[in-house]
């Protein structure tokens, strides 16, 4: 439950401007979690979120800096040119990419996150990879997707 919550968390904060514990225990609720201000705290240290600015006297929670800036890196474009779309289940994520591709794109994923990543499986247009956690799955696959607007 732990994870799932957590993985909660995380996609919330990518998606809405949070700026109190409060309110992201009301957002947890509102999404089926029976979570207390208690349990929130613990899982905003444990996730190490971080408050940033989030306009004029106006601050959000946000995932730590470390993460944000996984795939910043000459890796990047390699990326935006291969893969067409991300998603996960679990701890699993799957990475559609254009036919003959995948196994770049692998390459640059298993480059940019071998510290995070169990392992990675690349076919033609489609690769694979097992995290240790939810909480990574969703964070890698929002990262990748992220990649694809810039």
């Amino acid at each position: 439950m732990k994870n799932s919550r957590h993985a909660k968390i995380l996609e919330i904060i990518s998606n809405e401007d949070i700026d109190t514990q409060e309110l992201l225990s009301q957002r947890l609720r509102e999404c089926g979690y029976d979570v207390t201000q208690a349990t929130v705290s613990r899982d905003i240290n444990q996730l190490g979120l971080l408050k940033k600015p989030g306009g004029i006297n106006h601050y959000k929670y946000v995932a730590p800096e470390s993460k944000e800036t996984i795939f910043e890196s000459k890796y990047n474009s390699i990326l935006r040119e291969t893969v067409t779309s991300s998603d996960y289940a679990g701890n699993i994520i799957v990475i559609k990419t254009f036919p003959g591709m995948a196994n770049a794109a692998a390459a640059a994923i298993d480059h940019v996150a071998k510290n995070r990543i169990v392992g990675s499986l690349a076919g033609d247009d489609t690769i694979f990879i097992v995290t240790k956690t939810e909480e990574e799955a969703l964070f890698f696959s929002n990262q990748i997707n992220e990649s694809l607007k810039k």
